[in-house]
């Protein structure tokens, strides 16, 4: 068998070329002024709760990123002037800059859209190239009844999906509660299983860890894909002592902004899947960060994805990149669309985050490949309402976790 027969299927695959297409700023030759420095950064709040950022470069190349940290204001930090290609020294003056370092809310809104734009290539050629050619993706399942949550998953398996998540029944359990309470969670799962679809079970921390590990030993014979946040951040031992009784995955992360935070759960052995939020860890430097670190441990990568369309192309460009990615999340036929918005309503290309089979198919346009259209963000930016969360009360009063 000669050399081209055994890589000829390999460059027809993943070893396909993507076209170059340098924008014209990217040919300064050092007359003028530098075009990649930063002119103006701008943010805008949208409905349903997203909050996107554009920033322009005296060249007049626009990238946009997402900002988006649910009920929070976004904090103007002043990068004008900064040259946009040093994305490195950009995310770790935003972390370093104040003597209290940045968290969720300083790291938000680092992408690599301009860079990308500028040289013509996807981000994820800009970190070290695909290593896949498509990423598989879950979405979410919710429902009433049971009977409203049978049907959504018959939906979803006819478009494609294989796995999805469902969030556990836990906001009414109090502390210390009834074990009864906590059979309508298995219930439902038992009714998306039934579609043939894997269920991963999102705790949201919601649990208290009496209350927790009881659901996941409920849970445990039927094979959830994986349970997430069964425990609030910060309880370490617990979570090491919770990964000790189950056979079940463990997924934690989306209130871990860096690699400090992620660092002793890491040392710990308790987790099986990292869920770092590409809008609040640093975006897409910090979380490949993340990610590789992870790796050393054996521990994969599902990037928290709940938000918007900018959010979400960072996260795949991440995955089609990382060879420890497992699985990306993406919000479709949520609450949010029944208040007639969804992940394609601020796109004017939504063909390009297209679902098929349950899956996204690799990028092959410049920088995050998400056209914004301008126009209807501006309008909508100037009427919205800042998102807050609701307040969760139990039946006494008591405040409970949102």
């Amino acid at each position: 068998m000669s050399h081209a027969d055994i890589s000829d299927p390999y460059v027809k695959g993943i070893q396909c070329h993507v076209v170059i297409r340098p924008d014209r700023s990217a040919a300064w030759a050092g007359d003028g002024q530098y075009p990649h420095s930063i002119k103006s950064i701008e943010s805008f709040a949208v409905r349903p709760r997203w909050v996107f950022v554009r920033v322009e470069t005296a060249g007049g190349v626009v990238g946009w990123g997402e900002a988006t940290l649910e009920g929070h204001r976004l904090i103007r930090i002043s990068l004008v002037g900064w040259d946009a290609m040093n994305i490195e020294d950009i995310h770790t003056y935003l972390y370093r800059h104040r003597f209290y370092r940045g968290g969720e809310i300083l790291m938000s809104a680092i992408s690599g859209d301009i860079k990308g734009k500028v040289l013509g290539v996807p981000v994820w050629e800009l970190l070290g190239g695909k290593v896949r050619e498509r990423c598989e993706i879950y979405t979410h399942i919710a429902g009433e009844t049971v009977d409203d949550i049978r049907a959504n998953a018959k939906l979803r398996k006819e478009q494609g999906y294989r796995k999805v998540k469902m969030p556990a029944v836990a906001n009414e359990v109090a502390w210390l509660d009834s074990p009864a309470l906590l059979n309508e969670n298995l219930t439902r799962f038992k009714a998306i299983k039934e579609a043939g679809l894997d269920v991963a079970i999102d705790f949201h921390g919601r649990l208290h860890r009496g209350m927790a590990k009881q659901l996941v030993k409920l849970l445990e014979p039927h094979q959830p894909f994986f349970v997430e946040e069964p425990l609030l951040p910060g309880h370490i031992a617990e979570f090491k002592d919770l990964i000790g009784q189950t056979s079940v995955p463990i997924a934690l992360g989306e209130r871990l902004y860096t690699r400090l935070d992620v660092r002793p759960y890491l040392e710990a052995s308790c987790m099986d899947i990292i869920q770092p939020d590409l809008a609040h860890a640093g975006g897409i430097t910090e979380v490949r960060k993340i990610a590789a670190m992870a790796e050393a441990y054996d521990v994969g990568l599902a990037p928290h994805c709940p938000i918007g369309p900018l959010g979400m192309a960072a996260c795949l460009h991440v995955g089609f990149s990382t060879p420890s990615f497992v699985i990306q999340e993406v919000i479709i036929g949520s609450a949010m669309d029944k208040l007639g918005f969804d992940l394609y309503t601020y796109m004017l290309n939504p063909e390009f985050l297209a679902i098929k089979d349950g899956h996204i198919s690799l990028f092959d346009r410049p920088g995050l490949g998400v056209e914004i259209d301008e126009a209807k963000v501006r309008q909508e930016s100037a009427k919205a309402i800042p998102f807050e969360n609701d307040v969760v009360r139990g039946e006494n009063g008591e405040v409970r976790e949102w």
